[in-house]
């Protein structure tokens, strides 16, 4: 099943279909299930004025490879935003929400440039993509990645971060016009920016995930994106960190502020 099928679902009915080739580990990875609250927002406040502003997920238990129920209510509507609150069910029980803010443009005398500027990066034919036989979880086959500064995950690397690249393999899903529900699911393939300093495999999750929207989205889906992960703080089998994301002309997307579970 295409994405582009499972965003069909979401339109269409309550009950969804989760495909095959996106687990990590026993679970469903974390950006298809973020993708999917996300879509399942847009198409219910369904207005083409009002623009994603931010959202903030919870990832409350696991997700399976079986059928999820998604429902929608919308907390408040104002002139200007738009509130909403998505949860996916599984089991009887609420497994993820996402609250999420969406507004319409309004004028104001208040203008701040961006504060962070785009990094360098090399140019994408120079570009070393992480072999797919490496073990990396089933779901990464879906995209690819490459390391342009820091270490790979569990590679005992004694400083935690790193820079890279992505997209969505075009070799697994056509090109077409990109949505913010690719975005999210995209962003989240990147492990936790502490994940290099493990010295063997051990659990890291997100716990919470809060996403802030710069630029509009102008790409497809098979364009390449940037991204920076600098971890804040670590102790006591928690991490918090914040990453950026750019597109192929240096638009700063994303803001991503992320807490982790680590269990090592």
């Amino acid at each position: 099943m295409s994405l582009e099928q499972l965003f069909q679902q979401i339109e269409q009915q309550q009950w969804i279909d989760i495909p095959q080739g996106w687990l990590q580990g026993r679970t469903i990875f974390g950006g298809l299930v973020a993708g999917m609250l996300i879509y399942k927002a847009t198409t219910t406040i369904n207005d083409s004025e009002k623009k994603l502003l931010s959202c903030s997920v919870t990832f409350v238990g696991p997700v399976d490879e079986a059928r999820v129920k998604l429902t929608a209510e919308i907390l408040r509507e104002g002139k200007s935003v738009t509130t909403i609150e998505v949860r996916l069910w599984q089991n009887d029980a609420v497994q993820s929400i996402l609250i999420a803010s969406f507004g319409s443009q309004r004028e104001s005398k208040i203008n701040v440039p961006l504060g962070v500027q785009s990094i360098e990066f090399p140019p994408v034919d120079q570009l070393n993509i992480v072999p797919k036989y490496l073990p990396f979880p089933e779901c990464v086959k879906n995209f690819q990645l490459a390391w342009t500064d820091g270490h790979y995950p569990m590679s005992g690397s004694k400083e935690p971060d790193f820079k890279g690249c992505c997209r969505f393999d075009p070799e697994v899903h056509a090109n077409r016009e990109m949505n913010l529900a690719d975005l999210v699911t995209l962003m989240d393939v990147w492990p936790p920016g502490v994940l290099p300093m493990f010295r063997k495999p051990a659990p890291a999750s997100s716990l919470t995930w809060h996403l802030t929207f710069i630029h509009p989205l102008q790409s497809q889906l098979n364009d390449w994106f940037k991204y920076h992960v600098i971890t804040d703080f670590a102790e006591h089998g928690y991490s918090a960190e914040h990453a950026y994301l750019w597109d192929a002309q240096n638009r700063l997307i994303a803001i991503a502020r992320q807490t982790v579970t680590v269990f090592a």
